[in-house]
């Protein structure tokens, strides 16, 4: 007998977070910027259209879950496809399948394919001519961010749609459901006395918190009641660290404090969490991508050449391999961790943005365009920009910004910038 006729047999052979995956939106809990009364992903689904998309988001809120409610939902051939087990020749088995599916069907099927910033470049490519002709619907799954991970003729074809991390009433309601209405779970004597600890453990991951409430109901036998406290929590999770993260290691948690620390100037509770995350076997190219985000948001123009050392460190790891990519991560750790600091680029940059945001397309001065042509030049394009290297000390006083906007100030030097700010 096979394992998945055994477990539609005895449903409690399954593990919680499968037992409680919800089957429609209805039960889905959280994205309600998605999947509300007004959210992009209902709307499309009440239209029965839907157009390739990428769920980007943390571990544990939804992404698998979400999709295959929506293929339930339109009753449309389903076909997966994982980036860790997949290869080229898969990804083409599985465009045939699809191909071949859409003489029986009206609706075009969906190919959803978890992790899939772990494709490769090829890999990705054999998707391009698929997507195009329609032959499915894609539904991309990732925990990185797409921009950096999916190729841009891919990612251009597709939306991105930002799943966030579960907040503390969507945990709670949660641990209701899972009390009221799991088959194992509601025949036990449980009480929920307490859930700071709960729900700072699970950290936003519903199948973190599903895993804690498992490994704290195995812990009793028979009527005995089970009081859930934070205390009870605390200890459980320390005689059985990471008994709740099916990674193996606090992913998001450790490179948080990894990041912090480089920030507060700590080299030491840097190194130590850039130990704890090559011991836990993480990725290092995401160790060192972690390091060129920090080069440029927490040293900037403190120190520009971290982002250098950082671009290093990545070009060195990618280059020489494991294990000795560990020695440049921990110089360029180090390094960050005992810079100077600054964030007023990427403050600058943050505030721009939302400004233009606000203020939508305001014209270019007319000095300040380019003329490539008679027509341009007589209608006064480029006509009274002064040139710069023809001034002393290379620099005029002149309008840069658009008329509307003379006034504003983005950028705001820190006492360690080694840059200087011209007058306006």
């Amino acid at each position: 007998m096979s394992a998945l006729i055994l477990l539609s047999l005895y449903p409690t052979m399954q593990p919680l977070a499968e037992r409680m995956r919800p089957r429609t939106l209805e039960d889905y809990i959280g994205q309600q910027h998605l999947v509300g009364p007004n959210g992009v992903l209902r709307r499309m689904i009440t239209s029965g259209r839907i157009s390739s998309f990428i769920l980007w988001g943390p571990p544990g809120v939804g992404k698998t879950t979400l999709a295959t409610i929506i293929a339930g939902t339109l009753d449309v051939p389903f076909f997966t496809l994982s980036a860790v087990t997949s290869g080229v020749k898969d990804v083409r088995d599985v465009i045939d399948k699809a191909r071949n599916s859409t003489f029986f069907n009206a609706s075009r099927p969906i190919l959803f394919i978890d992790e899939i910033h772990r494709f490769s470049k090829s890999q990705q490519d054999s998707l391009l001519g698929a997507v195009e002709q329609g032959v499915f619907t894609l539904i991309g799954a990732t925990t990185e961010n797409p921009s950096f991970e999916v190729i841009r003729p891919l990612l251009s074809r597709c939306q991105v749609y930002t799943l966030n991390s579960l907040g503390k009433e969507d945990l709670l309601a949660l641990c209701q459901r899972v009390l009221e209405k799991d088959v194992v779970l509601k025949k036990q004597n449980i009480e929920l006395k307490e859930t700071d600890a709960l729900l700072r453990y699970s950290g936003g991951d519903a199948r973190k918190l599903l895993n804690i409430l498992e490994l704290l109901s195995e812990s009793v036998q028979g009527d005995e009641v089970l009081e859930i406290t934070d205390t009870l929590v605390a200890e459980r999770l320390q005689q059985n660290p990471l008994a709740y993260d099916k990674d193996g290691e606090m992913h998001y948690d450790i490179i948080s404090a990894f990041i912090k620390s480089i920030r507060g100037s700590d080299p030491d509770a840097a190194i130590y969490w850039l130990a704890r995350m090559i011991e836990g076997g993480e990725d290092p190219a995401f160790i060192a991508r972690r390091l060129v985000i920090s080069a440029s948001e927490d040293i900037g123009l403190a120190n520009p050449n971290a982002l250098l050392l950082a671009n290093a460190a990545f070009d060195a790891v990618q280059k020489i391999g494991w294990p000795e990519g560990r020695i440049p991560l921990a110089e360029a750790t180090v390094y960050l961790a005992t810079s100077p600091k600054s964030n007023s680029a990427y403050n600058a940059i943050n505030k721009a943005l939302q400004y233009v945001r606000q203020t939508g397309n305001q014209p270019v001065p007319l000095h300040l365009r380019n003329a490539p042509t008679q027509l341009m030049s007589e209608l006064g394009y480029s006509d009274g920009y002064k040139y710069p290297h023809d001034y002393p000390g290379h620099y005029i006083a002149q309008q840069y910004l658009p008329d509307a906007s003379m006034d504003e100030t983005f950028f705001i030097p820190a006492d360690t910038d080694k840059v200087q700010k011209r007058q306006k």
